[in-house]
């Protein structure tokens, strides 16, 4: 029955008994993590005018209310519009310089790379407070523009990271004799090195998009008017009345988020099995 334990677990014929105690911290690590986060799904179904857990009725009312309120409705789309536009801007920004990074031979190009993820570095909050004064003298407060050009920031180094993870398994000698047979650059990356990392590059177009649908700090100092984020509406529903709607919106997020790793997970291994 625990035959499986002694089986080599890895290519250091470490096997799976001894491995036992990282398998049981591994799991009480995700339990803690994920069991808050499923709480919040029964309590999407209650029909009482607060959060509660364990519903005693349960409904459907707060999904009625929430896809049948304009507000809500407003928010939402100014969020997927505004992650949407940053998966576009911030995706090929970041593997163009991911790529120039790991091809330059510059002797201090380290620090560029640190530059660029030093959004990652500061806290957040520093961040929206910077953005919300310059937009003041852009102009641009409270508008999609700003709020994408803000979720770039924060969404770069993601791409820069992971693409540059990807090039660095990467053989340039595939490159390299495509244009050594006269491919312009251009023309050798897209045909010959994009098609290998594309895995990388669709992990980076989806953490774009979900670090902009999710993001909450920034949104709170310079979206709203016209264009309110939907998570900064939940947190100002969540500290004014406790609305159980944003337990409804959650599981959607949850669902919709869950659903998208997924496609990314199998789109990449289908690829790679190719």
């Amino acid at each position: 029955m625990f035959g499986w334990l002694r089986k080599p677990a890895s290519e250091t014929q470490v096997t799976h008994g001894q491995r036992l105690w990282l398998y049981v911290f591994a799991a009480i690590t995700m339990l803690l993590l994920v069991t808050p986060t499923l709480i919040v799904i029964p309590m999407s179904f209650s029909e009482s005018q607060y959060l509660e857990f364990p519903p005693k009725n349960w409904s459907t009312r707060w999904y009625e209310h929430y896809f049948s309120s304009p507000e809500w409705m407003l928010a939402t789309v100014t969020s997927l519009k505004a992650a949407f536009l940053t998966m576009l801007v911030a995706t090929p920004i970041g593997v163009v310089a991911a790529y120039g990074l790991h091809a330059s031979k510059v002797k201090f190009i380290r620090i560029a790379f640190v530059l660029l993820i030093t959004p990652m570095m500061v806290p957040v909050v520093l961040v929206a407070i910077g953005a919300f004064y310059a937009y003041v003298k852009l102009g641009i407060l409270y508008t999609l523009t700003g709020l994408v050009l803000a979720h770039t920031i924060l969404a770069l180094p993601l791409v820069l990271i992971v693409t540059g993870s990807a090039l660095k398994s990467y053989d340039m000698n595939q490159e390299l004799a495509a244009r050594s047979l006269g491919a312009p650059r251009w023309k050798a990356f897209l045909t010959i090195t994009l098609p290998q990392i594309r895995f990388a590059v669709v992990t980076s177009a989806l953490l774009s998009f979900l670090t902009s649908f999710d993001e909450v700090v920034i949104a709170m100092f310079i979206s709203g008017g016209d264009n309110p984020t939907l998570t900064r509406n939940m947190f100002n529903a969540l500290r004014d009345q406790i609305d159980p709607t944003i337990a409804s919106i959650s599981t959607i997020m949850i669902v919709v988020t869950s659903i998208m790793m997924v496609l990314a997970q199998v789109f990449g291994r289908s690829k790679a099995d190719k």
